[in-house]
Order: structure tokens, then sequence, then C-alpha cells
């Protein structure tokens, strides 16, 4: 899991001044559930084509279906 400081530099890379811990943490669980989502899509691609490997092909297919 990343910590909460990897998710206040994102925020402050992409302009934010100020953010409240909550809000840094909500961040953090909603970007969780989103890439353990993706991952469930990405592996259930590479069974599909007989693979056990999860290729990049897989995951930008998954983040491209959403």
């Amino acid at each position: 899991m990343l910590s909460v400081l990897s998710f206040e530099r994102i925020a402050k890379k992409n302009g934010v001044r100020r953010i409240s811990r909550e809000a840094v943490e909500e961040t953090r669980e909603i970007i969780t559930e989103l890439a353990q989502e993706l991952c469930v899509h990405a592996v259930s691609l590479s069974r599909h084509a007989k693979r056990r490997t999860v290729k990049e092909e897989d995951v930008l297919f998954a983040a491209g279906s959403r």
C-alpha cells in the first residue's frame, strides 16, 4: 500500500496547495480499490488468453474497458 506521504506528493505535484489528512486517506482508499478491481480484471483477461502471466496489454485493456 502506498503511504499517505506519497499521495500528498502526488496531490502537490498536481497543484494542490493544502490537503487534509482525511482527504489523503480517502483518496488512498479509493485508489487502492480501483487498483484491486483493475488487477482482478487483468488477471481474468490473461486467463482467458490461456496465460499465467499478466501482461501490459491485459492491464491496458482492463483500464480501457472501464
